[in-house]
């Protein structure tokens, strides 16, 4: 494929929370971009005033910032072919409307919705293709311009020619071929004077010099009609390139119905944005070196857009949760901290000092951030008395679970260092003097620390935790055994 610099946009719409399919295919065009020395562009398609919300657009622009894709021209960054909201763009849409009027390649129809609903019903009765049928394909232009004129609302239409084919190349899946009887009159502009998505979409490539369409395979269906549009302002083509949809378990369109979806919902778990593109990249491509974890330069480094796969890629949360982990254990203690903190799962009252100690003991078990308060908040508060049933071990009694407590208490007092190679010594000694199994002193001696059964090794746990703590939980601990905590 040609690698001269590229030119290529998103265009989310603000109808909602931002979505993941538009980091997906943000991705590989940012990368394609970035690889080529050309230009990543974001336009925001604010056209469907019917859903737009105005809080949306500063999503988008948070979660794509959260990811670390930057864009170089857009409608908070300016550029040379501002403004960058289709809303801001309706003159130019209504212009290049006129133009297809002009020369027969669309015409303006005032067929009522109520028509148009009842010419539905009929072909869904009498099993017909569904789509308009044509009845102002050929009112005269002057009795069209006239009702225009006089306010008769309508809306206008692609003429489609009524035989032969429409052509076009799809980078990854090779030639398409659509007879032109099965494509529709798409509406290109409502009533209400804003375009279509067809319309703009393609006015606004035009404009702004868009050389690559990389988006998701829902719109090859929509790509014949885009064809002839190019085709009726007599302009060349760009590259399409269409990436497979996300699909659910069950191999139906992602949906949040059966998927999260919300590029919000991901951060607010504790999804590391490395791991997120990770896992969105190889939904539509395959690394040379099969290796399934990298970041993004190694991804920069090796994608290549003829090496997108046409396959349907299940968005599968334990792989993700797989990855996510891979990447935790990426980073060290120090800068794994500074993410904790950054999207706030530090428990409150914790130091950095403790954080980073604390970090390499539970990085192993952790799939994401924001378990890190649950499996850590101990360390930081006294947990819950832990239940008396609990310090006693499968084997053991109250009275073994007191003695165990009191002789762990009396040798951990008196050390110094309190440190991790003393603090195993002190143990040791305890098991060997008093020839007890291990559960029957490190069963109750967790739970007396930690108040849960799963926790990090016990050694380290009561290293970073320190004497005073240590000493003062087993107080509490022999306490619950003796029925008066």
């Amino acid at each position: 494929m040609n690698r001269s610099p590229a030119r290529v946009r998103i265009a989310p719409s603000p109808t909602g929370d931002p979505h993941v399919g538009t980091a997906y295919v943000a991705l590989f065009n940012w990368t394609h971009a970035r690889q080529t020395g050309g230009q990543f562009l974001l336009r925001i398609d604010d056209t469907d005033r019917t859903r737009y919300q105005a809080e949306s657009e500063d999503k988008i622009y948070r979660a794509l910032h959260w990811l670390g894709i930057d864009w170089d021209e857009g409608p908070d960054k300016g550029g040379p072919h501002q403004p960058y909201r289709q809303s801001e763009r309706c003159d130019l849409y209504q212009q290049r409307a006129t133009q297809m009027i002009e020369s027969g390649s669309a015409y303006r129809c005032f067929c009522s919705q109520d028509r148009l609903s009842q010419l539905r019903e009929q072909q869904k009765q009498d099993k017909a293709r569904l789509g308009y049928d044509g009845t102002c394909r050929d009112l005269d232009t002057e009795e069209s311009s006239a009702r225009a004129a006089a306010g008769e609302a309508h809306v206008v239409r692609l003429r489609t020619p009524e035989d032969g084919e429409t052509r076009f190349t799809d980078q990854i899946r090779g030639e398409i071929v659509v007879d032109n009887c099965e494509i529709d009159d798409q509406v290109l502009v409502k009533t209400d004077g804003y375009p279509t998505y067809h319309l703009a979409n393609v006015v606004d490539d035009i404009e702004f010099g868009i050389t690559h369409v990389l988006r998701a395979e829902e719109w090859l269906i929509s790509t014949p009609k885009h064809v002839l549009i190019y085709a009726a302002l007599e302009q060349p083509l760009p590259l399409f390139i269409h990436v497979p949809l996300l699909r659910n378990v069950d191999k139906s369109k992602i949906s949040k119905r059966k998927n999260p979806v919300s590029l919000e919902w991901f951060r607010e778990q504790g999804f590391l944005r490395e791991a997120l593109l990770n896992f969105l990249a190889l939904m539509g491509w395959s690394p040379p070196d099969e290796e399934e974890v990298f970041d993004l330069q190694r991804f920069e480094e090796a994608f290549r857009i003829e090496d997108i796969s046409t396959g349907a890629p299940v968005f599968d949360m334990v792989k993700l949760d797989w990855l996510n982990g891979m990447h935790i254990r990426r980073l060290d203690p120090g800068a794994l901290a500074d993410r904790l903190e950054q999207e706030g799962f530090l428990p409150e009252g914790a130091s950095r000092h403790q954080v980073e100690q604390i970090l390499p003991l539970v990085t192993e078990r952790m799939v994401r951030l924001c378990e890190f308060t649950d499996r850590t908040r101990w360390f930081f508060t006294e947990p819950e008395p832990p239940a008396r049933e609990d310090l006693i071990p499968k084997k053991g009694t109250a009275e073994s679970s007191n003695e165990a407590l009191q002789a762990a208490a009396r040798g951990l007092a008196e050390l110094k260092p309190f440190d991790k190679s003393s603090i195993e010594s002190c143990l040791n000694s305890i098991l060997e003097s008093n020839q007890w199994k291990k559960p029957l002193l490190f069963m109750p001696l967790r739970f007396a620390l930690t108040s849960r059964k799963d926790s990090p090794e016990l050694i380290d746990v009561i290293e970073v935790l320190g004497q005073d703590t240590v000493l003062s939980r087993l107080d509490r601990a022999i306490s619950v055994l003796a029925g008066t905590q």
